[in-house]
């Protein structure tokens, strides 16, 4: 894919610096490998990976307000509860 994309004169590379992973996830394994490494990040650091409400609110898309009912919207569950607690650390930094 990426010789036909070059051969088009379309194809762009950007380098990912520190803090960026690629993940190839054409096999099970590979799936698997990418799954674990996101499980154990969001774990030990207490951050969600790609989460949608939260970067619209860091880019400020959403307002706080507008986060929170939508995890109300979402009912009582640890997704919901990560996006309150993001809002309440949002307003203490």
């Amino acid at each position: 894919m990426n010789n036909a994309y070059l051969a088009a004169g379309k194809l762009h590379v950007m380098r990912l610096g520190r803090g960026y992973a690629w993940f190839d996830t054409g096999t099970y394994d590979s799936l698997h490998e990418a799954s674990s490494f996101v499980r154990t990040l969001e774990r030990r650091q207490g951050f969600k990976v790609m989460c949608p409400e939260e970067i619209a609110f860091e880019l400020g898309y959403l307002s706080a307000d507008q986060l929170l009912a939508h995890a109300d919207r979402l009912g009582r569950n640890g997704y919901s509860a990560y996006l309150r607690r993001r809002v309440e650390e949002g307003a203490n930094a």
